[in-house]
């Protein structure tokens, strides 16, 4: 992906999102770089993965 500026867009332009990396949890796009370390940082991203039933190590 990081070679493929075509498919750097394409992910821009599915998601409508400007930014990569992108976390997808579930086939549903929860965000970018920072939102994901807010969600982290804050017990929310834990608390999304427990709900989607997603593995993580703790």
């Amino acid at each position: 992906m990081l070679t493929d500026p075509g498919l750097r867009e394409g992910i821009k332009q599915f998601s409508n999102w400007p930014t990569i990396p992108q976390l997808y949890v579930g086939g549903e796009f929860v965000g970018g770089c920072d939102i994901v370390r807010e969600m982290y940082a804050s017990g929310e991203l834990q608390q999304l993965f427990e709900q989607k039933g997603v593995e993580y190590a703790r």
